[in-house]
């Protein structure tokens, strides 16, 4: 794949997780608010320059949310006119495919500030990630992907899900908008890496490695599922039902991830005794 477009799918990946970040914040912070009367335009000189804090928040946030929509358009376009792997072309239209109604959405969150309506945004934003988080992991997965590498994934979202554990909506400490940003910071990093380990994971050589990468990817998969089912979770009012929740779920998830990691260190290790590239 050319490398130009590599590039464009990593950062369409990573802006679309920080832009998710940015509107977590907007909206704990109420910054929409500022807006709500006078949308599309806002407060300000003209209605388009920010008067104050909260109403550069939203002004920012809809600035990046631009930049990352044309940039998710225009990587989805490179890919098909140079016909990159099937798989990272579907992966990009359907996110393209969401963009629009994500802007309504995002008009909604404003002059409304529903939660249902806040949750729906939530919710095409993470299915908007999760087609271009794919694509770059089979981009980047394309040439082949070590046990090294998986291993080092499932590593990242070890150390991360103590973290977020620790960060639980409302159960350990004041979910402010600052915690709320690092909360789903970390949690879109897991989501991304468990994501990647699940489709890097496909074998190499003999039945022991296809039977071990099956066992990866089922684990990976359900770790990851578990994960952004977390995150669209707390964007609702907690009560104590749901606190609870969230932390068997974030609990389950480190359980997963701790069985992946294992499954892919003895494949390491029974590759590496028989010679199988893919090992180191």
């Amino acid at each position: 794949m050319d490398t130009r477009l590599r590039r464009l799918v990593g950062i369409s990946a990573a802006l679309t997780g920080i832009l998710m970040v940015l509107g977590v914040y907007t909206a704990a912070a109420g910054a929409g608010l500022t807006c709500a009367g006078r949308w599309p335009l806002c407060d300000g000189f003209l209605g388009l320059f920010p008067a104050n804090w909260s109403s550069f928040i939203e002004w920012f946030h809809r600035l990046v949310a631009m930049i990352t929509g044309f940039l998710v358009l225009g990587t989805t376009i490179l890919a098909w006119r140079e016909g990159a792997d099937r798989r990272v072309r579907l992966a990009l239209a359907g996110a393209t495919i969401l963009l629009p109604s994500q802007i309504i959405l995002g008009a909604l969150t404003v002059k409304t500030y529903q939660w249902a309506i806040l949750l729906a945004h939530f919710s095409t934003a993470s299915i908007i990630f999760t087609g271009v988080a794919l694509a770059a992991a089979w981009t980047y997965g394309s040439a082949g992907v070590s046990y090294d590498r998986m291993r080092k994934s499932l590593t990242t979202a070890g150390l991360l899900l103590p973290v977020l554990l620790a960060l639980t909506p409302h159960a350990f400490v004041t979910f402010g908008p600052p915690v709320q940003a690092a909360y789903y910071l970390l949690g879109l990093g897991t989501y991304a890496a468990l994501l990647a380990t699940a489709v890097w994971s496909s074998p190499t050589a003999g039945t022991d490695a296809a039977r071990a990468s099956r066992r990866v990817r089922r684990l990976a998969g359900a770790a990851a599922l578990v994960v952004v089912s977390l995150l669209v979770v707390g964007r609702l009012v907690y009560g104590g039902t749901l606190q609870y929740v969230s932390i068997a779920g974030s609990l389950a998830a480190l359980g997963l991830v701790a069985v992946a990691w294992y499954t892919v260190r003895r494949g390491a290790d029974s590759a590496g005794s028989r010679g199988v590239p893919g090992s180191d």
